[in-house]
């Protein structure tokens, strides 16, 4: 079906994009907040990790989700 507006996601893919793309920086920016040296504290290795690895599994899934108002 072709898509009346021109974008090639609805909105719900776009706010889950942004969002994702949000926590991707969140990740970075906890990474930086590490104080011990050269970023091997729970900041550094566990937390911004796992933020970073969340941030691309909501990409992925904005990708691939299919919009409803976007079908109609």
């Amino acid at each position: 079906m072709k898509n009346s507006n021109g974008f090639a996601f609805g909105k719900k893919n776009y706010i889950l994009l942004f969002s994702g793309i949000f926590l991707l920086a969140l990740g970075l920016i906890i990474m930086t907040m590490d104080k011990e040296p050269y970023g091997f504290g729970f900041l550094g290795i566990v937390l911004g990790p796992i933020i970073i690895m969340v941030g691309f599994i909501v990409e992925i899934f904005a990708i691939f989700v299919t919009d409803k108002a976007k079908e109609q």
